[in-house]
């Protein structure tokens, strides 16, 4: 649906009787707010009538829109799940939008394995691993993840097993003993099983028996006089008695978990307070930030914030205690039983001790948000005033992302790309992408960004002719950046336009003029420096940005190259395989003292005969191969 020629008084006529989502645009196709309704024809009629009853912020909101659009559900639950989703994406201005993106890692135990691992997870998946947690403290699990590793001697490894038993050395967790290597047959598979069982009993909460276990030993130790293994046992008690009391552990099974939440808010900042109540205890706490219009009400805040949390957290708890009414109460309620698979009850206590919980939860969302309003100010000229003062210097409207692109690359091995993007002034890590270089052979930087900058926007045309207009989900790479900023001058900056060129795309581009000590002086743009105030907060995020594309790629590389997989030249001699490329890397130091090696030299390599010294020698001194 397209804003020419659109007539707001003829759509409204169209609009059906159904539930569904709407979405408001304006002038410049920007999204401005996302609603559910039961009937669309009723809901979006009533933002065009008489503003009588309405408050500011659907006044000024309603003064924007240029156009609507809509999408006809089933149902008013799939009309919510669509709209978490859309808001989720789309971030309209004028939606209640929670502004942290806080994530709970969980605990995952790959059941579904011969030899289980146990390992941290960001997210829970729908597979046949069982997950503990949400955790509400890394440290937690790592804590968590540590002993259990001490106690069991559960491998961390990726192999495949049994199929890759016995073909490599026992790693180092076997030698200090954090491992029982059944990669190397030291344990049957069912002495392993039976320590996964162990596991999953202390991650459900089950310590006693292995406390008692633990001292039991730790004592005949000391008897044998046995002091160094005693100790180790006493450290031991100790771990699992410190985890035990910090573990923000949650058991789906029980009839006691639940959520009280409140708020407190203060002009277009709101603090949301969430306990975390599991079997009947309080193990945690957290405070979410919101942007907030004038004339929210607190139930339509605190709908917006169940809505969007609850969206991205997996578990949820039996019960919501809430500091008051909210909307949609009913059926935000149905969607979470659905989430759940299991009824949830939404409370607003009144009296008594569940009552004392909210107010609690409310005075340190207060609290909260006194001492962060500063704070937020802060953050607020560290990512919404720097990003104005890039704008302003490169004369872009309403710039919003910010895409930036690096090349990593070793002698010997292929290069690497990296895309990081920042909205609003911060990191979205969810939209960073890597690449391998596959057109381009050597280390050629110009090269290799235009091969990316290619891949990336062609990709994005194709998905958006995939998805259709009409299609509102987005692929990963359909958004386009409102700016692309280059880590290079003048060359950097030609490659990216004649990139965009070809593929008829219209992007502004800027590069990054470093001074004789290469630190940034000045951005080229428009063929042509602007000088900046290395003082600025602009300029602080362009820094940060610069920072982030070179992390990015070069944690890729080296991952890359840590697991072995990252493509060496070695694999494209012909007749050389795994066994005696191994054997070349082990023989050679580098991939010069390789070089000049001769074929006598390569033949009385272990592995080598005449035929593949031969081959190498080759491929070093054939003419289109000088420059490898």
């Amino acid at each position: 649906m397209y804003k020419e020629g659109f007539n707001i008084e003829e759509e409204l006529k169209k609009l059906p009787g159904k539930p569904g989502v709407y979405l408001m645009h304006d002038e410049s196709d920007e999204i401005i707010y996302v609603g559910k309704a039961i009937s669309l024809k009723n809901r979006v009629r009533q933002y065009f009538q008489s503003s009588r009853g309405k408050t500011a912020k659907i006044q000024k909101m309603v003064s924007h829109i240029a156009y609507f659009e809509y999408i006809i559900t089933d149902s008013e639950m799939e009309a919510l799940v669509l709209e978490c989703n859309l808001i989720k994406e789309h971030r309209p201005r004028y939606n209640t939008m929670l502004m942290d993106d806080k994530g709970y890692p969980y605990i995952r135990v790959t059941v579904e394995e011969d030899y289980p691992r146990v390992m941290l997870a960001r997210n829970m998946k729908k597979d046949k691993s069982r997950y503990f947690g949400p955790y509400t403290s890394s440290g937690a699990v790592k804590d968590t993840l540590d002993l259990v590793h001490k106690l069991y001697q559960i491998r961390t490894c990726n192999r495949n097993l049994p199929r890759d038993m016995g073909k490599d050395r026992p790693c180092l967790n076997y030698h200090i003993k954090q491992c029982s290597a059944p990669c190397q047959g030291y344990i049957s598979k069912e002495e392993y099983q039976e320590g996964i069982h162990h596991v999953i009993d202390f991650l459900n909460g089950k310590y006693d028996t292995l406390l008692k276990e633990l001292e039991s030993r730790m004592n005949h130790a000391s008897e044998e006089l046995e002091f160094e293994e005693a100790i180790r046992y006493r450290e031991l008690i100790q771990s699992v008695k410190h985890v035990a009391q910090k573990q923000k552990i949650t058991d789906t099974s029980s009839q006691e978990d639940r959520d009280i939440i409140a708020m407190a808010e203060e002009g277009k900042d709101a603090i949301v307070q969430v306990f975390f109540v599991r079997e009947g205890k309080l193990i945690g706490r957290d405070h979410f930030h919101l942007t907030v219009a004038e004339g929210d009400t607190k139930g339509s805040i605190l709908s917006s914030f169940v809505k969007q949390f609850y969206a991205g957290t997996p578990f949820i708890p039996r019960e919501l205690f809430l500091q008051e009414e909210m909307d949609d109460m009913d059926i935000i309620g149905e969607w979470l039983s659905a989430k759940r698979g299991k009824k949830v009850v939404l409370r607003v206590p009144k009296k008594g001790e569940k009552e004392r919980l909210v107010e609690l939860a409310a005075k340190n969302a207060q609290m909260v948000l006194q001492q962060d309003r500063e704070k937020i100010k802060r953050e607020e000229v560290r990512t919404i005033g720097a990003l104005k003062q890039i704008a302003g210097w490169l004369c872009i409207p309403d710039l919003k992302r910010i895409e930036a692109y690096d090349i990593s690359n070793i002698s010997g091995f292929q290069s690497v790309g990296s895309m990081i993007v920042f909205e609003n002034g911060k990191p979205k890590r969810n939209d960073y992408r890597k690449f391998r270089i596959k057109w381009v052979q050597g280390a050629n930087d110009y090269a290799s960004m235009e091969e990316i900058l290619t891949r990336r926007f062609q990709h994005g045309i194709e998905e958006k002719e995939e998805l259709g207009k009409d299609n509102h989900d987005v692929g990963s790479f359909t958004r386009f950046p409102d700016l692309i900023m280059m880590d290079g001058g003048r060359g950097q900056v030609n490659v990216a336009l004649e990139v965009l060129a070809r593929l008829e795309i219209t992007i502004p581009v800027c590069g990054m003029v470093k001074d004789d000590h290469h630190r940034t002086r000045g951005i080229f743009f428009h063929n042509k420096e602007i000088p900046i105030d290395r003082h600025s907060e602009g300029f602080h995020l362009i820094t940060r940005i610069q920072d982030e594309a070179h992390r990015f790629a070069i944690e890729y590389h080296r991952s890359l190259r840590a697991k072995g997989t990252v493509h060496s030249v070695l694999d494209d001699i012909p007749g050389i395989g795994p066994k005696r490329r191994k054997a070349l890397m082990k023989a050679f130091s580098s991939l010069e003292e390789m070089k000049t090696a001769d074929v006598e030299q390569l033949r009385c390599i272990d592995g080598m005969n005449e035929s593949s010294a031969r081959s190498v020698y080759d491929f070093f001194h054939s003419s289109d191969k000088r420059n490898v």
